[in-house]
């Protein structure tokens, strides 16, 4: 059994304009330095630490863990908005590729982007990845962003729930155990 800590990023600029920001490496903002500095009350102990390459997850990762080794894992970046990336959806509103989109449920294709399913397959075989490498009775954080949070609980986390229900805030955090390929949350914060 494994105690698990998924911990979304702090804000940064784009995040609080409400854009798209995926492959964008952009730096935590004051906010979201003040976000993770208050997490970091929290005093995790964890064994291991896994983040996104991502710079606001980096970022994250050393404020709440000063001076402990990470693993960069690279298929825990977010997704890749393609042509909607740094757009908000209000700047988008007159573009039929994202209409069409928003009326997939967010499941099609992006231009020039990422699918959805390419997404989580890819966060998720990531996830396998990390669970077979870690030491059994582990406890591991994970410092990475909403959507592989999400993608991670909706294929493993029970009861199971649609992707969009596991969403959390910047600087919010989930703690689990994991067992037999199962992870069960025991809080939400």
């Amino acid at each position: 059994m494994n105690r698990l800590i998924f911990i979304r990023h702090g804000a940064t600029s784009s995040n609080l304009s409400r854009k798209y920001i995926g492959r964008t490496d952009e730096p935590l903002c004051e906010a979201g330095i003040k976000q993770i500095e208050e997490l970091k009350k929290e005093s995790f102990c964890v064994d291991a630490v896994f983040v996104s390459p991502l710079l606001r997850a980096r970022q994250s990762a050393e404020i709440l863990f000063p001076g402990m080794e990470y693993t960069v894992i690279d298929d825990f970046r977010e997704t890749d908005f393609g042509m909607f990336e740094g757009k908000s959806a209000d700047e988008l509103s007159d573009s039929p590729e994202y209409s069409a989109w928003v009326d997939s449920w967010c499941k099609g294709p992006v231009p020039d982007g990422e699918s959805s399913e390419h997404f989580k397959a890819r966060c998720c075989d990531a996830f396998a990845r990390v669970m077979d490498f870690l030491n059994k009775n582990d406890t591991a954080a994970f410092v990475v962003h909403g959507g592989v949070i999400m993608a991670i609980m909706e294929r493993y986390a029970v009861p199971r729930k649609d992707f969009y229900a596991y969403h959390i805030a910047n600087g919010e955090w989930i703690s689990c155990v994991y067992e037999n390929g199962i992870v069960s949350i025991e809080a939400r914060f």
